[in-house]
């Protein structure tokens, strides 16, 4: 199967790193195809970057569709405008916040979500409660770690990363939930130092995709996610106006 890795800021660096993960845990017979948002901001860590990143975000998704690809991720925690791309796409699109959830709660009674911006946490609990999984949090920690810190982590940076895994560990989480695609990396150090399961979404979402490939389920385009009306666009985004 095909699957299109979308980061939806405008690091290359970063998607590098996430497409490195995804490959190694996928099928010999999956081809991961890496995308980057082409406009927008480099990292995502706010609802004003998210806002912006959403039309570029869009534009990959519709290019990954006429590729004929089977599945769609968007790799940012936010799972930034996955119900806009969930009408755009006809494949089924993952974002790693849900992923990673589901993956945790079938593993733990109680698990935590260690992210980087303090900012953020408002949003992961959003998702939590819009998933239906806030009441197997514990908790969600962040340091204000800049996601592009990840990087190239410094020590610094990583002493917070390793306090906030402590702490959420000492207050009662069973396992740990990474916050950020930029952790993806991260996952089998923390995993190995803490000794309890560390899930990344990344990771999650491209095991998702091929089962639901495997089991041969299509997304639904009925009611929510049927595709939008058609309607003129003026100025930059005109072009979406034949879609």
């Amino acid at each position: 199967m095909r699957i299109q890795l979308l980061n939806p800021n405008s690091s290359t660096a970063m998607t590098e790193r996430m497409t490195q993960v995804a490959r190694e845990v996928a099928l010999s017979n999956t081809q991961i195809i890496p995308s980057t948002a082409q406009h927008g901001p480099l990292s995502i860590e706010s609802a004003r970057d998210e806002a912006i990143a959403g039309a570029a975000l869009l534009d990959e998704i519709w290019w990954a569709k006429e590729q004929g690809v089977d599945a769609h991720i968007i790799a940012c925690f936010g799972d930034p405008s996955l119900s806009a791309a969930r009408e755009v796409a006809d494949a089924p699109v993952i974002g790693i916040a849900q992923a990673a959830f589901h993956f945790a709660s079938l593993i733990s009674y109680r698990f935590a979500v260690v992210t980087t911006m303090r900012r953020t946490i408002a949003t992961a609990q959003e998702l939590l409660s819009r998933y239906g999984f806030t009441h197997q949090c514990s908790g969600v920690y962040a340091s204000d770690i800049p996601v592009l810190a990840l990087e190239e982590l410094s020590n610094h940076h990583l002493q917070l990363l390793l306090s906030d895994c402590q702490k959420a560990i000492d207050e009662g989480a069973e396992a740990i939930v990474l916050g950020c695609a930029g952790m993806a990396t991260l996952c089998q150090r923390l995993q190995d130092r803490f000794q309890v399961p560390v899930i990344d979404g990344v990771a999650g979402a491209v095991k998702l995709v091929e089962s639901l490939h495997s089991l041969q389920l299509k997304a639904a385009k009925r009611g929510q996610f049927a595709a939008a009306y058609p309607k003129l666009f003026t100025g930059r985004y005109q072009h979406w106006s034949d879609r």
